[in-house]
């Protein structure tokens, strides 16, 4: 919780805010009000989330109002298998509360801290190739408008307005309630392995066909990488031992955590310390309910840059990624992530119309990250790149215009919508070109 007047950072530090004021509503009525009051007073509003967003999209010197006390189950049916929540749930404890009802979300990202509006406002996303983002299993949104509206919204009631709300970035107005399509509760089985990067590229296509789940990492400057698949199984889960601590938390966040602290005192060690990374990768195998297996904690913070592209592209941008690297000698030591979403027809959603593949690049807080981020970036754009909505990237309106064929289309909705701007941050006016 933050107070008015104190500074408001997201998760890794690098975007700050000063508020003239939060709020906290715990009620619909409450966020109606917020809304009037602003624009009585002709200021701007945003909201906050978990801060895990590394642009400045919620940024705000105005007024921030927070979800956090607007969490919880509204209204499940088991015969449906669907759900009504509050928007600021968080995607932990909603795993757990969908779980106590025998159900639970079809695919999920690695990070459960967000909360579920801003989780689909920023188009987040898991792997495999038969699950889209978690926009896509969105069904009814409800909406707080720039006038002060509430509108249920679902896709059969107004077909281009729920597109454009899918993926929305907050610009649309304040999403209060979402509705989710679900499935029965499952387990996962997941595999953690190393195999030469080559290796991986050359069995892209199987293992990304072959598995439920399936990403990877690499290291740079290192040979092997590290694998995960997850599949469906009706075994039982493993117990939770000391050793799975020990590999989860302790190897994974404060060993790495301590070589990453001395890489940025020291740069020149990167390499060596990507290659001593990439050799302890864990070769594990456990059994989990699925909302418990797919994310990992993230205590070790960064800076993220994420870009969509054709899945055909995936192995030509590594390959392309990783000479530019052995040219470039960046100091650089975390892993690059590799995952896979199907395709959708979500307005402005990185996976827009085509099947993708998804690369990450992060560096350690405190480290220079522009020369690397900019190097890669453009590998992305030759490869028909769209980006990541909350993940750093440079691109303009014109270029984001060309890149999403729907854009001129959402920015016509999000008008009607907030005719007066009252969502519009300064990152949003600039993306927007307003």
């Amino acid at each position: 919780m933050i107070k008015s007047g104190r500074v408001w950072r997201n998760w890794s530090g690098i975007v700050r805010a000063k508020p003239r004021s939060v709020l906290y509503p715990s009620h619909i009525d409450e966020v109606v009000e917020a809304v009037n009051q602003c624009r009585r007073e002709g200021r701007k509003l945003r909201v906050i989330g978990s801060g895990h967003s590394f642009t400045a999209l919620v940024a705000s010197d105005d007024m921030l109002l927070s979800l956090d006390r607007m969490q919880g189950i509204l209204q499940v049916n088991a015969e449906t298998r669907t759900a009504t929540v509050w928007a600021g749930t968080k995607l932990k404890a909603l795993g757990e509360l969908l779980h106590s009802e025998g159900l639970a979300q079809e695919n999920l990202g690695d990070i459960d801290v967000q909360s579920i509006a801003g989780a689909i406002s920023t188009g987040t996303h898991g792997t495999g190739l038969r699950f889209g983002n978690i926009s896509t299993q969105v069904i009814g949104i409800t909406i707080v408008t720039g006038t002060g509206e509430v509108r249920d919204c679902t896709e059969q009631s107004h077909p281009e307005l729920f597109k454009a709300l899918q993926i929305s970035l907050g610009a649309m107005g304040i999403i209060v309630q979402v509705k989710l399509k679900l499935r029965p509760s499952y387990r996962l089985s997941y595999e953690s392995s190393r195999v030469p990067l080559d290796t991986c590229l050359e069995n892209l296509n199987s293992y990304a066909a072959s598995h439920r789940n399936f990403e990877f990492y690499w290291f740079p400057y290192a040979e092997p990488c590290q694998l995960k698949v997850m599949n469906e199984t009706e075994e039982t889960p493993t117990p939770h031992r000391i050793t799975s601590y020990l590999s989860d938390v302790i190897l994974e966040n404060v060993a790495f955590g301590a070589l990453s602290s001395l890489c940025k005192w020291v740069p020149g060690i990167s390499a060596p310390i990507s290659r001593l990374c990439a050799a302890t990768v864990p070769t594990i195998r456990k059994i989990e309910h699925s909302h418990r297996v797919y994310a990992t904690k993230r205590l070790v913070r960064f800076n993220e840059m994420e870009y969509n592209l054709p899945v055909e592209a995936m192995e030509a941008v590594i390959r392309e990624m990783r000479e530019t690297m052995a040219r470039e000698r960046y100091s650089v030591h975390f892993p690059i992530e590799c995952r896979f979403a199907k395709a959708d027809d979500i307005w402005i959603s990185p996976a827009y119309g085509r099947d993708s593949a998804y690369i990450a690049v992060h560096m350690y807080r405190g480290m220079p990250y522009e020369k690397y981020f900019a190097d890669m970036e453009r590998i992305f754009l030759r490869h028909g790149g769209r980006p990541h909505w909350g993940k750093l990237h440079t691109l303009t309106a014109q270029q984001l215009r060309i890149a999403y064929p729907k854009w001129d289309s959402f920015l016509e909705i999000r008008e009607k919508m907030d005719p007066d701007g009252l969502f519009l941050s300064p990152y949003l006016k600039r993306i927007f070109a307003l």
